[in-house]
């Protein structure tokens, strides 16, 4: 009998190995697809009337660099089609991250001398992952119409400490399986548009704005690390202390510029020119003036107050509201060299503060320094809302010149705008910020370097007393091992200054300065 049982298992696990090893044909009804490589993300498909990436240009002259995520075989759908996608995007990351802020430091109390160690202290290396999903698709009826709609669904992390997903107040320690079950979903883009190639394209939602169609990662020089974005968010922005990282103050593809709902039209090309505008009536989504309280939102709309998105007038004076910006872009082929450039303006209302006084920032700095100094108070911010501000209003301008595989690229942003798309107190000094950059890309190589100078106000509070000058480097490149398989190796560098401000503290007070360095080594797989 136990013989007979072995025999009749061996015979189970042979063909059930049989059935297994058979090489059939994959079902895509089960989610299964085989086929070459096309293109990988295209989270702003269609980006223009006909249905083709028109930044880059993707002309021979342009470079390979018009082609590092295949902008031009994204599928377009022949006339009464549809084009299913979802395509994905997962990026791990090994960084060694070294900083003055790595080391935590004490704020003045009787029994804690300020500046004193706190006793808390960064491991410098780390382990990051990120997962980021583009399902949408793109049609085109018989009479020539086309349309579709896009999203970008992306990962949300845990602080690493029990309580809420960023984290609890106390800091104790979570395990792995808690980091794990804490990790959310969340959508970044959710548009849909209309267009024709005669008549433009025009895109409705949360998406974005003119200034990341008409970059493309191309005049922010953002594309030669694998599209981790350089400067933009990636690097020291990702796994670094966040004190140490000056923000990317030039928006394009930032989630400043890209994540609030919006009304965009794009021109048809005209002898090399297109132009763009925008309108958004707020920072956000205006499902949120209606939706029950939420993690993110204390209390229900139930009518004008504080947890509207879209209040003009109450207790927040550092609000914007009535978005409106728009641009010419120019791009042409001359011989072997590839010539794009563009300009572009924006501006925005500011809140009017109705719920109480307006106040100085004299007051502002003798409150927050009193905190900070352990006589009054237990936050030491002050109420820099109460400050008067200017209306938001930027200009930018940007050009790239590629020749021989090398792309040189220069952008800059001024006016009153103040780091990443906030308001400028009055006194407070204006934004100038240069971003000069310079690409080459041969075969399954690309390198790159660029480097950011940022003159901003900085802490509101400090207006008319000092003004807030960053600057930073990054370079390295990537290489394509494999279709959709990217090796990257980066280095950063950040510098953070300003008069009165304390970068470890994070608020106004003795003047503590940030400096960080990175070494970073990635794999990033798309498709």
């Amino acid at each position: 009998m136990r013989k007979l049982l072995l025999a009749t298992a061996a015979i189970m696990g042979a063909s059930g190995g049989l059935a297994y090893a058979q090489t059939l044909p994959a079902n895509p009804s089960q989610g299964q697809l085989i086929a070459p490589y096309g293109a990988g993300p295209a989270k702003d498909n269609n980006n223009n009337a006909w249905g083709v990436a028109n930044t880059p240009s993707g002309s021979a002259a342009a470079g390979q660099l018009s082609t590092i995520f295949a902008p031009n075989t994204v599928a377009v759908p022949t006339p009464g089609t549809v084009v299913i996608r979802l395509n994905g995007r997962v990026e791990v990351e090994v960084a060694g991250t070294f900083s003055n802020l790595n080391t935590g430091v004490n704020l003045a109390t009787k029994a804690q001398p300020l500046g004193s160690p706190n006793g808390y202290k960064l491991n410098p290396v780390g382990v990051s992952s990120y997962l980021r999903l583009y399902p949408g698709f793109d049609g085109l009826s018989a009479n020539g119409i086309r349309y579709g709609a896009s999203a970008e669904i992306r990962e949300n992390f845990y602080a690493g400490t029990t309580g809420t997903v960023n984290g609890g107040s106390t800091g104790a320690f979570a395990s792995p399986q808690g980091n794990a079950s804490a990790q959310t979903l969340y959508v970044r883009q959710a548009f849909t548009y209309l267009a024709t190639d005669q008549a433009g394209i025009i895109r409705l939602g949360q998406g974005s704005g003119v200034l990341s169609l008409f970059d493309n990662c191309i005049f922010t020089s953002q594309c030669w690390d694998g599209g981790l974005g350089a400067l933009n968010g990636a690097g020291l922005g990702d796994v670094g202390p966040s004190g140490t990282q000056p923000p990317f103050v030039w928006l394009n593809t930032a989630g400043a510029e890209v994540a609030n709902n919006k009304i965009v039209y794009l021109s048809p090309q005209f002898f090399g020119f297109d132009f763009g505008v925008q309108y958004a009536p707020s920072a956000g989504n205006a499902f949120a003036n209606a939706s029950g309280s939420v993690p993110f939102q204390s209390a229900p709309c139930n009518q004008a107050g504080p947890n509207c998105i879209n209040v003009s007038s109450g207790n927040d004076a550092t609000r914007w509201f009535n978005q409106v910006g728009g641009g010419l872009r120019y791009q042409q082929t001359f011989g072997a060299v590839d010539v794009k450039l563009y300009g572009f303006g924006e501006t925005a209302q500011k809140e009017n503060l109705t719920t109480g006084p307006y106040s100085t920032a004299a007051a502002q700095r003798a409150i927050a320094r009193a905190t900070y100094n352990g006589v009054a108070g237990s936050t030491g911010q002050g109420s820099a809302m109460a400050l008067r501000y200017q209306n938001l209003g930027f200009y930018k301008a940007g050009g790239a010149i590629t020749f021989a595989n090398f792309t040189a690229a220069l952008d800059y942003i001024g006016g009153a705008v103040n780091g990443q798309l906030n308001l400028v107190p009055e006194g407070g000094s204006n934004m100038n910020a240069l971003l000069p950059g310079l690409t080459y890309a041969n075969g399954p190589l690309i390198a790159g370097v660029q480097f950011g100078e940022i003159w901003s106000q900085g802490d509101a509070r400090l207006a008319g007393v000092s003004q807030r000058h960053e600057y930073e480097l990054a370079l390295g490149g990537a290489y394509k091992l494999a279709p959709g398989v990217q090796l990257v190796g980066e280095y950063q560098y950040a510098y953070r200054h300003q008069n009165g401000y304390n970068f470890a503290a994070g608020t106004i007070g003795n003047t503590v300065d940030a400096q960080s360095q990175q070494v970073l080594f990635s794999t990033v797989l798309t498709w």
